[in-house]
């Protein structure tokens, strides 16, 4: 059950005195919220969080595991992890998409949401505890010697030649001109595209490559006429 926007603006309201001091110190490029407090135990201490690292250029990835605070809550960071789906389940908010943004950019979005609802003012900390070492898995169906699953690594871009060549490449007859790669989009949505692969194998035109996302279909069709 979701707390009520009243009882947690009282914790907003408590806080007035100590939000009007805060700062925002800023390491590795990512908001790290610094707050004085009158607490003997803490004057003149930043609250920061614990764990992971602050990132403004990494785009969390299915699997990854964060660290995720609200500062008003004056609770340890909870971690979360990124599920298959792509999303977060945050507290009071449940589902929300993570996968692709930075922290910054997702801790920015969570500040909007809870002000929304449930704080007159969120500080949000989000910091990458560990990264996950694939980012998803692509599916390869029909001419290629391995077909099957190929994993993702978070630390590459997988492109359509890429996947075919981990797959052990094609076979004999083949299409390799007409590569379909098929991708779901939001709801029942589903978008298709041919790769001519033979261009960019054989003739090192990598800018036909297309980078792929977790999920897709690459199928290959064999040849009508073998020869």
């Amino acid at each position: 059950m979701k707390p009520s926007r009243n009882r947690l603006s009282k914790v907003s309201v408590l806080m007035l005195p100590v939000l009007s001091a805060m700062s925002l110190v800023f390491a590795d490029g990512a908001a790290s919220v610094g707050v004085s407090t009158n607490n003997p135990n803490s004057s003149g201490k930043f609250l920061t969080s614990s764990n992971g690292t602050t990132d403004d250029h990494y785009q969390l990835a299915i699997g990854d595991q964060v660290s995720f605070r609200i500062v008003e809550d004056e609770e340890n960071p909870k971690t979360l992890m990124v599920m298959d789906s792509g999303d977060l389940e945050v507290p009071y908010l449940g589902r929300f998409p993570a996968a692709g943004k930075t922290c910054k950019e997702l801790s920015s979005k969570l500040k909007q949401e809870l002000e929304k609802e449930f704080y007159y003012h969120a500080t949000v900390i989000v910091a990458v505890d560990s990264k996950t070492k694939s980012r998803g898995k692509v599916y390869l169906v029909g001419a290629v010697h391995t077909p099957g699953p190929e994993e993702i690594p978070s630390d590459e871009v997988m492109t359509v030649s890429k996947a075919i060549l981990r797959a052990g490449g094609f076979m004999d007859f083949a299409d390799e001109k007409k590569v379909k790669v098929m991708r779901k989009k939001s709801g029942d949505n589903k978008e298709s595209f041919i790769v001519d692969v033979s261009e960019i194998l054989k003739q090192g035109m990598m800018e036909q490559d297309v980078k792929l996302e977790p999920g897709d279909i690459i199928y290959v069709s064999e040849r009508l006429i073998r020869f």
